[in-house]
């Protein structure tokens, strides 16, 4: 079966930027399992993974428009120390999230920390970086009308949530 919109996929995979490993699936031994077609994945990679079989492996490069956006300027805001769970322990350079008024989560990057207020650096983390992908595809199947209702995929054993 080959992996497209609305089928799911589970894949095992490591991301480098620049050479450097910046994150894998291998680490904790868990595939990431995908609802492909309903964006939980950059654009660049999603394509990719379309009309690729369980069992295969790619390595895809993603340019930052396909993947998270290039950098722009004047992106730097003021914060209250209020919206960071662990304020006091945050540096410049370090990455965090932020919980969004209307739902969801944004990853920013520390830009300068005050007595009580926190700068950062809206642009995502990985905003302008080519980002490189080594995957191996584990599994593709049919969501199933669960899945499709929900927009996002289930992992064996995570079926009722």
């Amino acid at each position: 079966m080959k992996a497209g919109k609305d089928k799911v996929i589970a894949i095992h995979y490591t991301l480098t930027v620049d050479g450097e490993k910046v994150e894998s699936s291998h680490d904790r031994d868990e595939q990431l399992w995908i609802l492909l077609g309903h964006g939980q994945l950059i654009p660049g990679l999603e394509t990719a993974l379309e009309g690729h079989e369980a069992g295969e492996t790619l390595s895809v490069d993603v340019a930052p428009a396909e993947g998270y956006g290039e950098r722009q300027e004047g992106q730097i805001q003021r914060m209250s120390k209020k919206y960071f769970p662990q304020a006091n322990r945050l540096k410049p350079g370090m990455t965090t999230v932020l919980q969004l008024k209307q739902g969801g989560q944004r990853a920013v990057t520390v830009h300068k920390v005050g007595m009580s207020a926190i700068d950062v650096d809206l642009n995502h983390p990985m905003a302008g970086k080519t980002l490189h992908f080594d995957v191996v595809i584990g599994e593709v199947r049919d969501a199933t009308e669960e899945e499709l209702a929900h927009g996002h995929a289930h992992a064996p054993g995570a079926e009722a949530h």
